[in-house]
């Protein structure tokens, strides 16, 4: 078995596939990537056991056809540090001995029998399927992820709900300390269904979704989920179980709406944050008639900082306790020049919302408050 391969190309399909592999695999044979070479293409594999991703590059000069296990090191390592250049594979079918040639050289291997490696099972007749904007599902994934939680007891939300309604496709993720819901409406599945995507996929959907790229198809059962996109195809185990009723926890009444500039925000709160106290990252909002002062105190090093911005508002005087690193994430992950903190009191959680949304997106943020300690 013989195939030339461009030396760059075969990098870039690699690295973005070799990002689902760990580094200590219950089965070996995870420690490789699988090739299966065709007439026209090679398509690649690397899989942890729970997640898979497949791949293909365009190939020539082949010979022959079958397929093979290669060490990642082995085969990566090397083809990291060539200037661009055309490969020549050559695979003993007996042994399963590889020779890479190169401009300057060759190096060789051995090679894993193929039928050793697990694929993922297909997804049942029935499985649900739906088409959107490449961009529309990244868009999902990037508002959402900073907000998935990390809890053992609580599985199903260490990851990102889709929320499949007929009219519209919703992303929602929550750590119970604050919550992100997009919802677009430029897709329109014509059924209702949901489902909960984990973290690692959801960050290896994003890793390969490049600017020029059209659609995604995603398709799902009850137990695992394939997304689509480009060359590249993602396959995972779901999480099972039933996500919290999300819109019961969103407040419909916080009538204190004040509308600020995100960037002279987000950077007012970063220089506060800095005197908070390292374990509460405690800041206090002092919310009168168009202005928004903002304050921190330390008692342990025995430094404070505060500072005033203007702003629109012209709710209820109110003092309010927030952590500073939930809302300098949720700062940098709305995509908008304005943004609105609508308030209810103290004690309730509090909406931030881009004033201009981007096309068919309804983006809102939920941030639990903080008891103050009046300083």
């Amino acid at each position: 078995m013989k195939f030339e391969v461009l030396s760059s190309e075969l990098l870039s399909h690699l690295t973005t596939i070799s990002h689902v592999l760990i580094s200590k695999n219950s089965m070996p044979i995870l420690d490789n990537f699988l090739f299966q070479v065709q007439p026209d293409k090679l398509t690649m594999t690397a899989s942890d056991g729970d997640t898979t991703i497949v791949t293909s590059t365009a190939i020539e000069n082949v010979t022959g056809e079958g397929s093979f296990a290669v060490p990642v090191k082995t085969l990566i390592d090397p083809i990291k540090e060539m200037p661009q250049q055309t490969l020549r594979f050559e695979v003993d079918d007996d042994n399963l001995e590889v020779f890479v040639h190169y401009q300057n050289g060759k190096y060789n291997f051995i090679a894993e029998n193929a039928k050793e490696y697990p694929l993922p099972k297909p997804l049942s007749e029935d499985a649900s399927r739906v088409e959107m904007p490449a961009q529309v599902l990244l868009s999902g994934i990037q508002s959402t992820f900073f907000a998935t939680a990390d809890d053992e007891l609580r599985p199903v939300m260490n990851g990102i709900y889709f929320d499949i309604k007929s009219d519209r496709v919703v992303f929602v993720a929550s750590d119970s300390k604050k919550l992100v819901r997009l919802v677009n409406t430029g897709v329109m599945p014509g059924f209702e269904s949901s489902f909960i995507l984990p973290k690692k996929p959801a960050t290896l959907i994003k890793n390969s979704i490049s600017k020029d790229m059209d659609n995604a198809v995603i398709q799902w059962d009850e137990k695992s989920a394939s997304v689509t996109v480009g060359d590249y195809q993602i396959t995972c185990r779901l999480i099972e179980g039933r996500f919290p009723r999300y819109e019961a926890v969103i407040p419909k009444n916080n009538v204190n709406h004040m509308i600020i500039d995100r960037q002279v925000f987000i950077n007012a709160v970063r220089r506060i944050s800095v005197f908070a106290n390292s374990a509460t990252n405690q800041i206090k909002f002092e919310l009168d008639k168009n202005l928004l002062t903002i304050s921190s105190q330390d008692m342990d090093y025995s430094h404070s900082g505060i500072e005033t911005v203007t702003c629109t508002y012209d709710g209820t005087p109110m003092k309010i306790g927030f952590r500073a690193g939930f809302l300098i994430e949720i700062l940098n992950t709305i995509n908008a020049d304005e943004v609105e903190l609508r308030l209810s009191d103290p004690a309730r959680a509090g909406l931030i919302v881009p004033v201009q949304n981007q096309e068919n997106e309804d983006l809102l943020m939920l941030i639990m408050p903080m008891m103050l300690n009046e300083f």
